[in-house]
């Protein structure tokens, strides 16, 4: 898979702030078909940074209901939280 495409989007919650500042991990949304070592080189590529470990919350796609019908599908989802090395930091808003 090209790097380009496994990284979809940053997670930026409370949750994943925290994260940030305390224990030096960043989270992902990251393309469901990507692996642990595929979102390792895309965030080294992306960010010139170093990864020590690449966790994964996968998410199974869920039906929709409505009054006790199924009306549709939720998509399922991936996430990885990334851990940086020493030192290292990825800035998502730099100069705001």
């Amino acid at each position: 898979m090209e790097s380009a495409n496994v990284l979809l989007k940053p997670l930026l919650t409370e949750k994943t702030t925290i994260l940030k500042d305390e224990a030096q991990q960043v989270a992902f949304l990251v393309h469901t078909r990507a692996n642990k070592l595929e979102i390792k080189q895309a965030v080294e590529k992306a960010f010139d940074v170093k990864v020590e470990a690449v966790n994964v919350v996968r998410r199974a796609p869920s039906s929709r209901e409505r009054q006790g019908r199924v009306v549709g599908r939720k998509p399922g989802w991936k996430k990885a939280y990334v851990t940086l090395r020493q030192g290292d930091k990825i800035e998502f808003f730099e100069g705001v």
